[in-house]
């Protein structure tokens, strides 16, 4: 197919962080050009934002309903190819059932639901649709993450023996101590975000990050949650010690009150040859530890480097890639598959490089698991049985 493929979006119009966040990321390589949306529930705001982003008046609707009958109703060669959803989390379940029904392929920004039974709720609409279905955790865009994933398939740690990760952020601190212009958001009302702030949000992103570089599958967990924030009802930290199948140990940490961290993601990996450590805000470097040697730093761009880390490198070392970057390679990988639905040749046998419902499925799983075990007197909670 030579042509870029047409994009769609619901939400993320003006003044809504994500959402330029995603329009970037699909822009940054050209093979994505934004054509239509839906950016607010407000008609007016979402004519607004239209114009901001320079579409055609007639491609920019009041509503996502509109949106979907309006899409499908025109031609093949002028509708949407995909449409993006950031909308808040209760909605996310209603915009992509009725896209997915209405025959459009969907990314969707996480968490995938509102929770767990809707998840599962959605594969079953996927399953049916034969559509392509994506979730932006887009921290497993990042080259460096790939090049810790694929040294733990070949085994070069050895055997996995404890996974350490962290999400430290501490932009919530002015709302605990009271001051003025303190930090608030939708994210903290059970109506529109779930059972979990903390958790739910950046807690996700933790979890999904240990899953995607160490495949590893959650066993059992015992979590601690805390609301520091004076009448809040959803946590701001969390703390979480989990027991993986095959006897790996693990601890999970997310805060938004760990006052002075900016957006300190963190992941160490340890194993019975070597260890690794990576860091968001240094995300071109992989540290490679072992208690025989002196320790390495494998960095991003290097001829050293090889496999999807070198595919998902866009500029030379010693040029810092990002945020944005590793964004764009998950909405690449999720075009691949995009191209080869339009084309009939969906699904590949050899599989996709990026986050899907399954992923979505763990990530409310482990955000339920974390509350009942926070709650529960026993502590150690079963994890649900996740099918692949």
């Amino acid at each position: 197919m030579k042509r870029k493929l047409r994009m769609g979006m619901v939400g993320g119009g003006r003044g809504a962080f994500i959402g330029g966040v995603h329009r970037r990321a699909a822009a940054l390589d050209g093979n994505i050009e934004l054509v239509a949306g839906a950016f607010s529930s407000d008609p007016k705001k979402s004519s607004l934002s239209g114009k901001d982003f320079f579409l055609d008046p007639s491609r920019v609707y009041g509503s996502f309903q509109e949106m979907v009958e309006k899409e499908k109703a025109l031609p093949e060669g002028e509708k949407i190819d995909f449409v993006t959803i950031v909308v808040q989390n209760h909605l996310h379940f209603e915009v992509a059932k009725t896209f997915l029904e209405a025959g459009f392929n969907v990314i969707c920004d996480k968490p995938v639901t509102y929770d767990l039974a809707q998840a599962r709720e959605l594969k079953k609409i996927i399953t049916k649709s034969k559509k392509v279905f994506a979730l932006t955790h887009n921290y497993t865009g990042y080259p460096m993450v790939k090049l810790a994933r694929q040294m733990i398939k070949k085994k070069e740690l050895g055997d996995l023996i404890k996974v350490v990760c962290e999400y430290p952020q501490g932009y919530a601190i002015t709302a605990l101590t009271g001051e003025e212009k303190a930090i608030s958001n939708w994210r903290a009302n059970p109506e529109i975000a779930g059972i979990s702030n903390c958790m739910g949000d950046i807690g996700t992103h933790a979890e999904n990050l240990v899953h995607y570089i160490t495949g590893l599958e959650i066993d059992k967990l015992c979590a601690d949650l805390s609301v520091n924030i004076p009448n809040r009802k959803l946590d701001d930290d969390g703390n979480v010690l989990v027991r993986f199948k095959g006897g790996a140990r693990g601890i999970i940490y997310a805060s938004q009150v760990s006052n002075g961290d900016e957006n300190d993601l963190c992941i160490r990996v340890y194993g019975t040859k070597k260890s690794i450590e990576w860091h968001q805000e240094e995300p071109n470097d992989l540290i490679v530890k072992d208690a025989r040697s002196p320790r390495q730093v494998y960095r991003r761009g290097n001829g050293y480097i090889t496999g999807a880390a070198a595919e998902h490198t866009r500029i030379p070392f010693g040029h810092p890639e990002g945020f944005i970057e590793a964004f764009a390679n998950v909405y690449n990988c999720a075009s691949v598959a995009i191209r080869d639905e339009i084309a009939g040749k969906f699904p590949r046998k050899s599989g996709y490089d990026f986050p899907d419902i399954r992923d979505g499925i763990i990530g409310m799983a482990f955000i339920e698991t974390v509350v009942k075990s926070s709650k529960s007197k026993e502590k150690w909670v079963k994890f649900p049985s996740i099918p692949k």
